[in-house]
């Protein structure tokens, strides 16, 4: 079970619109121990809610970035994130092999191991 006063406080501040995130790093701030901190969201959040998630930790710069594309496409930073993995998986589905190079010179072509194999005649 676990802890009372920190549950309710987590779902106090769910309740006024602070994310889980910042919750967290409050109550670490004030010198709550990790394990009490973990606990009290584990036993807040139901199994199934956490399959699916991920946690990041983005620089500022990159956020700022993520923030103005999500602005530009009217997404929230979430929504923004989901998309950018989203059209990466689908598009690394029509590609035939992981890595396609453009090849520059073609010396490289020739002479490269993705060029080897059988040879049709």
């Amino acid at each position: 079970m676990a802890n009372k006063q920190l549950t309710d406080f987590i779902k106090e501040a769910r309740k006024k619109g602070y994310g889980d995130l910042e919750i967290r790093n409050a109550l670490i701030e004030h010198k709550w121990p990790m394990k009490e901190v973990e606990n009290a969201f584990a036993y807040l959040n139901p199994k199934y809610e956490n399959k699916n998630q991920i946690n990041l930790f983005l620089s500022d710069e990159l956020i700022d970035v993520l923030e103005k594309r999500a602005k530009k496409n009217m997404f929230t930073i979430s929504e923004q994130i989901e998309d950018i993995l989203r059209r990466s998986c689908v598009g690394q589905k029509k590609k035939k092999s992981p890595y396609d190079a453009k090849l520059d010179d073609t010396l490289v072509g020739i002479f490269s191991r993705r060029n080897t194999g059988r040879k049709g005649k």
